[in-house]
């Protein structure tokens, strides 16, 4: 199967056809800026009325491999993993998914109960929930039109 790509509205080299295409193609690929992105695991916060939300995707990993500390406000999520190569007798020519290590660092807001931090490791998604200050719980009101 040939992927065929268009560029539209792109200049082309004319001493040189074929050179544009070839480092389009390289630095273009989707499979190499994919790899490029996922060192780190994506993150989605969130906030509700109580809580803070921390969900970030690591699939392949177990509860064992993360650490989660809490150092002044910088709330800071680890893991490594030894990737293995030989599994079952087989020896592997190419492997794509193993994860090694990555640090991801979150700097909590004031209004954040650092002694009231929860974290759970369920699907493949690490969630960590930071309780907010009580001060910080009632800041918010509706002020009422007169």
């Amino acid at each position: 199967m040939t992927l065929v790509k268009f560029n539209e509205g792109k200049s082309r080299s004319l001493v040189h056809p074929g050179f544009d295409d070839v480092f389009e193609s390289i630095l273009n690929d989707t499979f190499l800026s994919d790899r490029m992105m996922s060192k780190v695991p994506a993150v989605n916060i969130s906030e509700t009325d109580r809580h803070y939300h921390i969900e970030l995707a690591a699939p392949g990993l177990k509860k064992d491999d993360f650490k989660v500390d809490l150092d002044r406000d910088i709330l800071t999520i680890s893991a490594e993993k030894q990737s293995e190569q030989m599994e079952n007798g087989r020896k592997y020519n190419k492997c794509e998914y193993s994860y090694n290590s990555f640090v991801r660092s979150f700097t909590l807001p004031d209004s954040a109960d650092d002694a009231s931090i929860e974290a759970k490791y369920i699907d493949g998604v690490l969630k960590i929930n930071v309780a907010k200050k009580e001060e910080a719980r009632t800041a918010s009101r509706r002020i009422e039109i007169k």
